[in-house]
């Protein structure tokens, strides 16, 4: 498949934003006058040209599709076709044989101070985010199984019950194995949530009362984090019926040091991770997925390999990586443990420190410091 061109009406990858209806009780909120996202050109490239902040809780009305968000068009009939001869998103038997070698070493969370961020990974793409005295999750998907798909393979990695309070939710797209319904009904409805354009009113169906949509390249303030919505080279769909109805994309945190954690939701590899990085520079911890990938030929386009993960790395100037999205359902056919293995292989290969790859296992946990600047690999 080709890249899709980015349309007309949103220069250099900026979205056009929602229009806001306003909130419950407060007049509607007319969008950001011009100049609040950055320009086409030299702005959107720059350092730190991070995107316009929306009220919390703004109610807005959106495109019905965000088709034309995506990277490349979804498969057509013949790719289909393909996929139904073929099948093979599981691995083979030989495949299935490491589960028991998959890491996982639960460990409590870090005790750590309001200016020390930390994370905890509970596997796929459910982290612990503590940063500025808060704690998020990330996609929580807590549990056994989910639609389609054979029980997970290793157990959650942080029990629910050790939590501390949840400040703050940030959801990456809809897809079943990032949206769980049943882990999202154990948190008490005024949680702050904060999800993709399109996506509020699955929240409000369940009676959430704080529920902040973004666009790409738009932030949102909570508590004295800011959470931007980036983009992803990914796509949404939860029924027959809703392919590309709401975004999907990735989140940065930055706390008020400036310590900023990356993460990546669902993407496959592509141009958006410079813009990222240049947008949101100096970014501490980068979370990214590495697994879910074979066929190539089916999912390339939205999930990365390892290889491509550490490329994405590399692209972002992050600090550390943390790899995510392997080892906790069977989604794909590539065997299970192999995404661990590729990743610390092409991360030696391209020259890259080890500290700077947190490999944890599942139920891993790790406060950041500071590093001096980016990480740099081989060149050439």
């Amino acid at each position: 498949m080709t890249p899709r061109p980015t349309p007309p009406d949103a220069p250099d990858g900026d979205p056009p934003a929602g229009r806001a209806t306003g909130t419950a009780g407060t007049p509607p909120t007319a969008p950001g006058p011009p100049g609040t996202a950055p320009p086409p050109g030299g702005a959107v490239d720059g350092a730190g040209a991070a995107g316009a902040v929306r009220p919390a809780g703004e109610r807005r009305v959106w495109p019905r599709s965000f088709e034309d968000r995506l990277t490349t068009p979804l498969p057509g009939i013949r790719a289909f076709a393909r996929f139904a001869r073929e099948g093979a998103l599981r691995p083979r038997r030989e495949g299935l044989a490491d589960i028991a070698r998959i890491p996982y070493d639960p460990e409590p969370l870090p005790e750590v101070d309001a200016r020390t961020p930390a994370v905890s990974w509970a596997g796929h793409a459910s982290w612990v985010i503590r940063i500025g005295g808060l704690t998020v999750l990330t996609d929580p998907v807590w549990s056994r199984r989910i639609l389609g798909t054979p029980p997970r393979i290793t157990p959650v990695g942080v029990a629910w019950c050790t939590l501390p309070r949840v400040d703050a939710v940030v959801i990456s797209h809809n897809h079943y194995d990032h949206l769980d319904a049943p882990t999202l009904a154990r948190l008490p409805r005024d949680t702050p949530l904060f999800v993709p354009a399109g996506l509020g009113r699955w929240f409000l169906r369940r009676r959430f009362t704080r529920v902040t949509e973004l666009d790409w390249w738009e932030g949102a303030g909570l508590g004295g984090i800011r959470l931007d919505f980036v983009p992803s080279h990914h796509w949404s769909k939860r029924s027959l019926t809703d392919a590309c109805r709401s975004l999907w994309g990735g989140w940065v945190l930055t706390d008020r040091d400036g310590h900023r954690v990356y993460f990546a939701g669902d993407t496959g590899y592509g141009h958006w991770f410079s813009r990222i990085g240049r947008r949101h520079p100096g970014i501490d911890l980068a979370l990214l997925p590495i697994g879910a990938y074979e066929p190539r030929w089916w999912l390339a386009d939205v999930h990365c390999d390892p290889e491509e993960a550490v490329r994405a790395f590399q692209d972002l100037g992050a600090r550390r990586m943390a790899p995510m999205h392997w080892g906790t359902f069977l989604l794909s056919a590539e065997p299970v443990l192999e995404p661990l293995l590729r990743v610390r292989a092409a991360w030696e290969r391209a020259g890259l420190p080890r500290e700077a790859l947190w490999d944890l296992p599942v139920g891993g946990a790790r406060a950041l410091d500071r590093l001096a600047g980016p990480v740099t690999g081989r060149t050439g």
